[in-house]
């Protein structure tokens, strides 16, 4: 079964446009890294939505031309046996950053706050509990001096079969797809219920949140990169300009010809 048209596509962003915009972004991105890593500043980026709707796509756009040593990605899998002992915010935690860091959460502690939720894997009073105290605990973290971001992508019904369609068919994406997947597909309305809440409860003004329309994957993931760019008030680090040095001629030997003989990759393209 081929998936439905994308609704509107003839208004999505075209691609040419879209990679020059991104380039200029991604510059600044770069630009952003070399403040943070001056000043010793530390941000967390939470990125939270439906399945399919375009989480990992814009945190590639965003990682993909800077240091993974500096913009960290974290995806948690399920909790261990051990960790379901834990506090719950306490594996979450253990990732925040360092000075010179910027931890992205693919998925983050608001999982109570939806997947938990919605398929039964919490309380009801453990829901409660999370709506009630996390914005106490992102009041800790923003008061010693993290900068907190957290941006919710919202995903249109109609866009969200077609992505999940074009997995089914493509075996490119199909490993994205699990059974937890196509429950959330099912559960449309359940998830809809738990995001008000989680908006509900944890929209403050000390860690509120952002949402990007997201049925359009390219304009979403610009939109979201301008925001993060905005959110941080970062400066132009003024760099040294460099100069390549002069190569030593020091031991000059054929160091082609002492590779002759050795497992070379064959050359088939």
């Amino acid at each position: 079964m081929a998936p439905k048209p994308a609704a509107g596509n003839a208004d999505k962003m075209k691609r040419k446009a879209y990679e020059k915009e991104l380039r200029k972004l991604q510059v600044e991105l770069c630009e952003l890294q070399e403040w943070v890593k001056e000043t010793g500043a530390r941000v967390i980026v939470v990125f939270e939505g439906r399945d399919a709707a375009g989480k990992g796509g814009t945190i590639k756009a965003i990682t993909e031309r800077v240091s993974p040593r500096i913009f960290r990605t974290v995806a948690l899998p399920a909790p261990s046996d051990r960790e379901k002992t834990q506090l719950f915010m306490q594996r979450y935690i253990e990732r925040f950053p360092a000075a010179g860091e910027i931890i992205i959460f693919d998925r983050s502690w608001y999982n109570r706050a939806g997947v938990e939720y919605v398929m039964g894997f919490c309380s009801e009073e453990d829901h409660r509990r999370f709506l009630q105290l996390c914005p106490q605990v992102e009041k800790y973290v923003t008061d010693g001096g993290i900068i907190l971001i957290k941006i919710w992508l919202e995903v249109g019904k109609d866009e969200q079969e077609r992505r999940f369609m074009a997995r089914i068919d493509d075996p490119l994406r199909h490993w994205k797809l699990s059974p937890m997947d196509l429950e959330s597909y099912r559960r449309w309305y359940a998830y809809s219920k738990a995001r008000d809440l989680m908006l509900e409860g944890t929209d403050s003004e000390h860690a509120p949140w952002h949402v990007v329309r997201s049925d359009d994957k390219r304009r979403a993931r610009l939109n979201c990169i301008s925001h993060i760019l905005k959110a941080i008030p970062f400066k132009k680090v003024k760099q040294a300009k460099v100069k390549l040095p002069a190569r030593s001629d020091k031991g000059k030997y054929d160091d082609q010809a002492t590779l002759k003989g050795r497992h070379f990759v064959p050359e088939r393209y």
